[in-house]
């Protein structure tokens, strides 16, 4: 039986061990899947122990994906780009990496969400790990323009960067600000900043939003967040939270592992009514 973990610290709140076990139920596989807490400072030294016992692949949350990248003796395209991995394969004596996350936002809003992003304008909040993790699958969409939006405007800044070149291919417009700067009529916006986990106010001109955007949290949750309350009274008719993501980029890894790709709209209904 093919061994599987999630870690992170915290961990024990991961839904991961559930969507997998879902996904290999479809399959008609049997596999192990737990959570697996590593002490800070012990990441690589877990990891290596959960590979003695056999281990065949990992997922990792926070605060480790910037650590599982550093350990990796092979670096995927995505995870190269992002600087940071979610997906570890264990094979050849070799350390594999992989950054599923992006993909795993692209395909819950256009697949789940029926958002087609070519020619849309996105806007993106927070420039952290999050945010760098989703950009490049965005830009492959093609969009026509990208805005990123941060408390810290050189970290925007530095995102903005990291995309340019492959930006001006697709023709993509690019800027960074702060989240006080005016800023007016999206198709969507994306909330990949910290808010919803520390409940603070959203210091987002209203007009941020056209009439019918998506409004999309990477975050997700039993109740309402700060952005997603921005986004009611802002008029946005559409809103999402990231259960969609979370479910598709365990997709991504599974198919990863296993070669096979997941049904995953059931999964996130059932997780739903949990």
């Amino acid at each position: 039986m093919n061994k599987y973990v999630v870690i992170g610290n915290p961990v024990e709140h991961s839904r991961s061990p559930q969507i997998h076990v879902m996904f290999a139920s479809q399959a008609g596989i049997k596999i192990s899947y737990r959570t697996l807490l590593a002490p800070h400072g012990a990441f690589e030294q877990t990891v290596r122990s959960f590979i003695e016992e056999g281990g065949a692949g990992a997922n990792v949350t926070v605060p480790f994906k910037l650590d599982a990248f550093q350990i990796a003796d092979v670096k995927s395209d995505r995870v190269a780009h992002a600087g940071a991995a979610n997906t570890l394969i264990f094979s050849d004596n070799k350390i594999r990496a992989d950054n599923t996350d992006g993909i795993g936002l692209v395909r819950d809003i256009t697949q789940n969400l029926s958002e087609d992003l070519r020619g849309k304008r996105v806007l993106m909040l927070g420039a952290g790990g999050a945010a760098r993790g989703v950009l490049l699958p965005l830009v492959q969409e093609r969009p026509t323009e990208i805005v990123i939006l941060n408390r810290t405007v050189d970290k925007a800044r530095a995102l903005i960067d990291l995309i340019a070149a492959e930006a001006k291919v697709f023709g993509i417009e690019t800027r960074s600000g702060s989240l006080t700067d005016s800023v007016r009529d999206f198709d969507v916006v994306i909330n990949a900043s910290s808010s919803s986990l520390q409940d603070a106010e959203m210091p987002l001109s209203m007009s941020a939003i056209r009439r019918g955007g998506l409004a999309y949290d990477m975050m997700y949750g039993k109740t309402e967040s700060t952005f997603f309350k921005w986004a009611r009274e802002a008029g946005a008719s559409r809103k999402s939270d990231g259960l969609g993501m979370l479910v598709e980029q365990a997709a991504e890894s599974f198919f990863l592992w296993q070669g096979i790709r997941p049904e995953t709209s059931g999964v996130i209904r059932a997780l739903r009514n949990v």
